[in-house]
């Protein structure tokens, strides 16, 4: 049974890829570019502790794959969502490069609290 997305005004099926984020695939990309606004704000003074850098890892490759999983999956894209979906791919790699770029700026024994 399909599900419809879980935000306000949205009437769009939610692909069983996704079942469990309840966003359909506009907003699923929609989610991932704030929250990772949001880290590349966190990351960029290179001060996040190594642990929560992790996190950042861990999320990325997560939203990546779920991401990945939808768009090949066979669900029928617009050009548009097509389009949006590659753009959150390159908003998931510069996050972990410029995690990257800030852990090299780091001085040696930057315990990053």
């Amino acid at each position: 049974m399909a599900s419809t997305c879980k935000v306000t005004g949205c009437k769009t099926d939610v692909p069983t890829a996704i079942a469990s984020e309840e966003m359909c695939v506009l907003h699923f990309t929609l989610e991932i570019e704030r929250t990772c606004a949001e880290m590349r704000r966190e990351t960029v003074l290179g001060k996040a502790a190594a642990a929560r850098q992790f996190e950042i890892i861990k999320y990325i490759a997560g939203r990546g794959e779920l991401l990945a999983r939808v768009t090949t999956s066979g669900v029928h894209l617009s050009d548009e969502l097509k389009a949006r979906a590659l753009n959150t791919f390159l908003t998931l790699i510069n996050l972990r490069e410029n995690l990257d770029r800030a852990a090299l700026r780091a001085p040696v024994g930057r315990s990053g609290n």
